[in-house]
């Protein structure tokens, strides 16, 4: 079939497989959409009511995880009490951290809320307590669960929030005593560690001392919080208790515990801990990163929980060929660019609707055309005139600017410098330039932007960037709300963002129109168009027992930051939007796919509509993601196993590969497929439209650098670590080197190692005795020349336990310094166990060289005395 007659094929089926909005309803052929219904949740149990709502446990069919879904009644809540439920979620949907409970989804429902949250299956501390019956922990439980209490208080401090109601019924627990902190609808956001708080709140046993007397707290408000806690452990009993608020105010402020802590069971380290924590003088209590880098709680008592395996580095020397190769716009193969060689290797690389731009290991920037028949460029190029560049060409305007990084639009490029300065040329038709169209809509040359830039990245008509203060501005066409402006207003100037309290964006990732926002703790915020779900924002709910109704939540666009939600659940370190669908990478290293799935684009084996999003795990057979990018209906992606896979649609090139080799019969596949016979790392990739330009480097040699103590001289090449780049533990330390293929320099390293098709297998097969899988113990010498030494005479040496002198040694025979005739036996003997035990040429050269060494140092040696 070719690419004509199946989009034809395509289009005359249901928009529903894969195009239209997404809407919230059923069909009423009974499916939803073309896709097959099913429960998105299956509900297991009530877990409690209570005067306001119930939360229920389902398990959720997407990955058959247990979760939580609190429904709260609002018409039951007060203003204040329906602000407090709005601020938790608020607080939960920027945390990140494996001791704070994790929000995934919420929703209104007329005037119920629903809360989606992880289920922590062991209760909760104050219940945890009781179950004790009067039998104290012991000092390495207490430890394990103060340890987690305060990474989980450090955590949420450095996102500047104050929690304002720790205490044992808000500290969770799974089976495996996994202490996970809850309940925000207390906390504040405090601009900075030197920000106080002033409303009175929190529960009346936990209160600071500075709370209780009505004057302003901060953070160590919290500490205090969790020095009763911690006193609570380890005494089973209340810090304070008293008949009455005001008598439990008066012992709060003066410091009259229930009890002391006793010192018979517990170290006076621990003690002394939580007097600090619960000291009157909020200056004197310790932050909590201070009191999670505490030494008692860094002992051995909690080692055998966090206990970590760790490798000795081993320094790796690798021989890099890097090229650049490019496809797509009807060139099926991948075209080699042979000007980004040695000196000008490519460091960066972006593609954009008609225009190419590299990056240089030298800081230098390079543009060029890709689209057909020479048509006029209108400044993308940077060059000062219109000209459609067919090959690479420096922009010279930029000479001396270190570039770090460029990106490409529809028709404009914008880079940023090692000095953060951001200089933009191309089109201004959107205002994409941000000079408020002052110099008319073709900017031929580079223009500098008055900002201090981390970070850049473009759509097809916008520009979003992060600046060296954590700053977001965005400019350009507004449509469908992709600037985050609150408005689908165009605008032709930087426009500053507003960003979610709490939240620290990392990056910024532009999609034709619409834009990501990761955050530091892997979370995904996005703004603008949502046809086909391809931002992630609808969210499931088909299953939930008070919500018969609808089967999906669906957002058309949105024009303020928003959490994808759909992508709550898992810690994106990399997202890579493209025209209709969207890919991620998580902490992982596993691929997300979601969007419009009508060329396979979604890698799903299918062409039907998904609504939610896909984990693509048996497609790589486990492999980790570490590169991938999003073309027109196509994704490029890259492992880090050095393989590099495409699917989706094939047409015009897309997937670079001829019509007639690869992919057969099949236009579009479905599932990755792997594009290059050989194995190449990717250190950079970028699709936009119908293009791909990717950055391959092959690896022609390595070589392990070990001390003396190893076993194997210092330098000596190890062929094991030739495929991986790793040493035998696993820890390495590389050296990258930049080889330009051919040269004299690569006609060299192939002698030791060669490429890694070439000569891999040649150099595992004829040197195995100076690899780490042959050495025993602590030493690299084979096994038959062990067993020959073991059998050999004893040559007895004067001094066992000192070096003899220079005067000894001239005192000493010939033939006890210069063993000839003994190192002419062994040599022999070598010869004879070689020749039995079918060792090749180049281990018995090994081994009679190193004879030969020896034998000639210790004739220096020897004339070096006498004279």
């Amino acid at each position: 079939m070719s690419l004509e007659d199946h989009e034809r094929h395509f289009d005359s089926l249901n928009s529903d497989l894969g195009g239209g909005s997404v809407v919230s309803e059923r069909s009423t052929s009974g499916t939803f959409n073309g896709e097959e219904e099913k429960l998105h949740y299956i509900p297991i149990r009530i877990l409690g009511r209570g005067a306001f709502g119930e939360a229920t446990l389902y398990r959720r069919a997407e990955d058959n995880s247990l979760v939580v879904w609190k429904e709260v009644d609002l018409n039951s809540l007060s203003e204040k009490e329906r602000r407090d439920v709005m601020n938790e979620i608020n607080i939960l949907s920027i945390l990140e951290h494996n001791n704070i409970i994790a929000y995934f989804n919420h929703f209104l429902d007329k005037n119920s809320l629903f809360i989606e949250l992880e289920y922590c299956n062991g209760g909760n501390l104050y219940d945890k307590i009781n179950q004790q019956k009067g039998q104290l922990f012991s000092e390495e439980v207490v430890i394990w669960y103060l340890y987690q209490i305060a990474s989980a208080v450090s955590h949420i401090h450095k996102a500047g929030i104050l929690h304002r109601d720790i205490k044992t019924l808000n500290i969770f627990l799974t089976k495996t005593d996994l202490i996970k902190l809850g309940d925000y609808g207390l906390a504040k956001k405090l601009d900075s560690e030197f920000s106080m708080a002033e409303t009175c709140v929190g529960t009346p046993y936990y209160m600071s001392p500075e709370l209780c007397q009505g004057t302003k707290y901060n953070f160590k408000s919290d500490i205090w919080a969790m020095g009763c806690v911690l006193f609570e452990v380890l005494t089973l009993t209340r810090t304070f208790d008293a008949t009455n608020p005001l008598n439990l105010c008066v012992k709060i402020v003066q410091g009259n515990w229930t009890m002391e802590v006793n010192s018979d069971v517990y170290s006076s380290a621990l003690i002394k801990l939580v007097y600090e924590c619960l000291d009157q003088d909020p200056v004197n209590r310790p932050t909590a990163e201070e009191s999670s880098l505490f030494a008692l709680l860094n002992s051995a008592m909690k080692k055998p929980k966090l206990s970590t395996v760790t490798d000795t580095p081993i320094a790796v020397v690798t021989t890099r060929s890097r090229e650049v190769y490019f496809w797509g716009g009807g060139k099926f193969t991948p075209q080699k660019m042979d000007i980004f060689k040695g000196g000008s290797s490519a460091q960066h690389v972006c593609a954009g609707e008609s225009h190419f731009a590299v990056v240089t290991v030298e800081k230098e920037l390079y543009t060029w055309a890709n689209v057909q028949g020479g048509a006029k460029m209108v400044g993308q190029l940077g060059h000062g005139d219109q000209a459609s560049y067919r090959q690479p060409k420096k922009v010279e305007k930029l000479q001396g600017k270190a570039i770090r990084q460029v990106a490409c639009g529809a028709d404009f490029t914008a880079c940023v410098t090692d000095e953060d300065q951001m200089y933009m040329f191309g089109s201004d038709y959107y205002g994409c330039i941000g000079v408020e169209g002052e110099l008319g809509t073709e900017i031929l040359e580079p223009v500098l932007l008055e900002f201090l830039v981390r970070q850049v990245s473009c759509g097809d008509n916008h520009v979003v960037v992060l600046t060296q203060s954590g700053d977001i501005y965005s400019w350009g066409c507004g449509e469908y709300g992709r600037l985050g402006l609150e408005c689908e207003d165009d605008f032709t100037s930087p426009m500053q963002v507003d960003v979610p309290k709490g939240a620290t964006i990392s990056s910024v990732s532009c999609g034709s129109d619409g834009t990501f926002f990761l955050t530091g703790a892997g979370k995904v915020l996005a703004c603008g168009n949502n046809e086909f779900n391809k931002l992630g924002l609808n969210q499931g709910i088909s299953g939930l027992k008070n919500h018969p109704g609808e089967a999906f939540q669906g957002i058309p666009y949105i024009t303020t930051l928003t959490l994808a939600k759909q992508l709550s659940r898992f810690k994106i370190h990399v997202i890579a939007p493209g025209k209709t669908h969207t890919a991620a990478i998580d902490a992982r290293g596993r691929l997300i796919t979601f969007g419009c799935n009508k060329y396979g684009q979604l890698g799903v084996k299918d062409f039907k509509k998904h609504q939610g999003v896909q984990v693509l795990v048996g497609s790589f057979g486990g492999k980790t993601l570490t590169k991938v990018s999003c073309g027109e209906s196509f994704t490029i992606a890259a492992t880090d196993d050095n393989q590099i896979f495409a699917w989706g649609n094939a047409g015009n090139g897309r997937l670079g590969m001829p019509a007639d080799k690869g992919f057969g019969s099949e236009v579009c596949p479905a599932m990755p497929r792997p594009i290059f016979g050989s194995l190449h790392h990717v250190p950079d990739l970028s699709c936009r439209g119908w293009h791909t330009i990717i950055i391959m480097e092959k690896v022609l040699n390595s070589k392990t650098i070990r001390s003396n103590s190893s076993g194997l001289s210092v330098g000596c090449v190890d062929c094991s670590c030739m495929c991986t780049g790793l040493g035998q533990d696993g820890s390495t330390s590389t050296v990258d080197l930049d080889i330009e293929p051919g040269s004299e320099t690569e006609c060299r390293d192939r002698g030791l190692g060669g490429t890694l098709e070439d000569n891999t297998e040649e150099c595992f097969l004829e040197t195995p005795m100076v690899t780490a899988a042959n050495q025993t113990g602590d030493s690299s010498c084979p096994l038959w020349l062990m067993k020959e030494l073991e059998d050999a005479e004893f040559i007895p040496m004067p001094g066992d336990c000192d070096l003899p002198t220079p005067d000894q040694l001239l005192s000493f025979s010939e033939s006890v310094t210069l063993p000839y005739a003994e190192l002419k036996e062994l040599k022999a003997a070598a010869a004879a166990v070689s020749s039995t035990t079918g060792l090749s040429v180049m281990q018995k050269s090994f081994l009679c060289t190193h004879l030969d060494i020896y034998y000639t140092l210790l004739i220096k040696k020897k004339k070096m005395l006498k004279n």
